[in-house]
Protein backbone atom coordinates (compact mmCIF):
# COMPACT_ATOMS: atom_id res chain seq x y z
CA UNK A 1 0.00 0.00 0.00
CA UNK A 2 2.91 2.34 0.62
CA UNK A 3 4.27 3.32 -2.76
CA UNK A 4 7.49 5.26 -2.92
CA UNK A 5 6.87 8.82 -3.96
CA UNK A 6 9.11 9.39 -6.98
CA UNK A 7 8.38 13.11 -7.16
CA UNK A 8 10.08 13.80 -3.83
CA UNK A 9 13.47 13.41 -5.49
CA UNK A 10 12.47 16.13 -7.95
CA UNK A 11 11.58 18.63 -5.22
CA UNK A 12 14.04 21.10 -3.72
CA UNK A 13 13.48 22.26 -0.16
CA UNK A 14 14.37 25.66 1.24
CA UNK A 15 14.06 26.96 4.80
CA UNK A 16 13.91 23.48 6.35
CA UNK A 17 11.00 22.40 4.16
CA UNK A 18 8.85 25.54 4.45
CA UNK A 19 9.39 26.33 0.77
CA UNK A 20 9.24 23.60 -1.86
CA UNK A 21 9.87 23.84 -5.58
CA UNK A 22 10.33 21.41 -8.40
CA UNK A 23 13.75 21.17 -9.91
CA UNK A 24 14.10 22.79 -13.31
CA UNK A 25 11.22 25.25 -12.93
CA UNK A 26 11.61 28.91 -13.77
CA UNK A 27 9.86 31.91 -12.25
CA UNK A 28 6.46 32.50 -13.93
CA UNK A 29 6.42 35.29 -16.52
CA UNK A 30 3.73 37.30 -14.71
CA UNK A 31 5.95 37.43 -11.64
CA UNK A 32 8.88 38.67 -13.70
CA UNK A 33 6.73 41.54 -15.01
CA UNK A 34 5.45 42.19 -11.48
CA UNK A 35 9.02 43.16 -10.52
CA UNK A 36 8.96 45.81 -13.25
CA UNK A 37 5.56 47.18 -12.21
CA UNK A 38 6.34 47.27 -8.49
CA UNK A 39 9.79 48.82 -8.99
CA UNK A 40 8.46 51.39 -11.43
CA UNK A 41 5.63 52.24 -9.05
CA UNK A 42 8.06 52.79 -6.18
CA UNK A 43 10.27 55.09 -8.23
CA UNK A 44 7.22 57.00 -9.50
CA UNK A 45 5.98 57.38 -5.93
CA UNK A 46 9.34 58.85 -4.87
CA UNK A 47 9.25 61.37 -7.68
CA UNK A 48 5.58 62.42 -7.30
CA UNK A 49 5.63 62.82 -3.51
CA UNK A 50 9.17 64.16 -3.32
CA UNK A 51 8.09 67.17 -1.23
CA UNK A 52 5.03 65.62 0.40
CA UNK A 53 1.39 65.62 -0.54
CA UNK A 54 1.10 69.32 -1.35
CA UNK A 55 -2.08 69.03 -3.42
CA UNK A 56 -4.27 67.51 -0.68
CA UNK A 57 -7.20 69.72 0.38
CA UNK A 58 -6.66 69.46 4.13
CA UNK A 59 -2.99 68.58 4.59
CA UNK A 60 -1.66 70.44 1.56
CA UNK A 61 -1.36 73.89 3.16
CA UNK A 62 0.40 72.42 6.20
CA UNK A 63 2.85 70.49 4.01
CA UNK A 64 3.56 73.58 1.90
CA UNK A 65 4.15 75.67 5.06
CA UNK A 66 6.47 72.98 6.43
CA UNK A 67 8.38 72.86 3.13
CA UNK A 68 8.72 76.66 3.13
CA UNK A 69 10.04 76.66 6.69
CA UNK A 70 12.46 73.76 6.42
CA UNK A 71 13.46 73.95 2.76
CA UNK A 72 13.44 71.08 0.33
CA UNK A 73 15.57 67.98 0.14
CA UNK A 74 15.21 67.34 -3.57
CA UNK A 75 18.85 66.26 -3.87
CA UNK A 76 18.25 63.55 -1.28
CA UNK A 77 15.10 62.28 -2.96
CA UNK A 78 16.77 62.28 -6.38
CA UNK A 79 19.56 60.23 -4.80
CA UNK A 80 17.08 57.77 -3.27
CA UNK A 81 15.21 57.49 -6.58
CA UNK A 82 18.54 56.96 -8.38
CA UNK A 83 19.50 54.16 -6.00
CA UNK A 84 16.06 52.62 -6.45
CA UNK A 85 16.45 52.83 -10.23
CA UNK A 86 19.85 51.11 -10.08
CA UNK A 87 18.35 48.37 -7.91
CA UNK A 88 15.31 47.87 -10.17
CA UNK A 89 17.45 47.72 -13.32
CA UNK A 90 19.82 45.19 -11.77
CA UNK A 91 16.84 43.16 -10.50
CA UNK A 92 15.27 43.12 -13.96
CA UNK A 93 18.56 42.03 -15.56
CA UNK A 94 18.83 39.24 -12.97
CA UNK A 95 15.22 38.11 -13.42
CA UNK A 96 15.22 38.05 -17.23
CA UNK A 97 18.58 36.35 -17.74
CA UNK A 98 18.75 32.72 -18.82
CA UNK A 99 17.61 30.20 -16.22
CA UNK A 100 20.08 27.60 -15.00
CA UNK A 101 19.74 24.97 -12.30
CA UNK A 102 22.26 25.12 -9.44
Amino acid sequence: MDEPNETTSEVKEYADGWILERKGTDVPMFLKFAFIVIGGGAITYFMIYMNGETTHDERGPLVRAFNTTTGDANWLMYGVAGLALIYVVSLIVFVFRAFHED
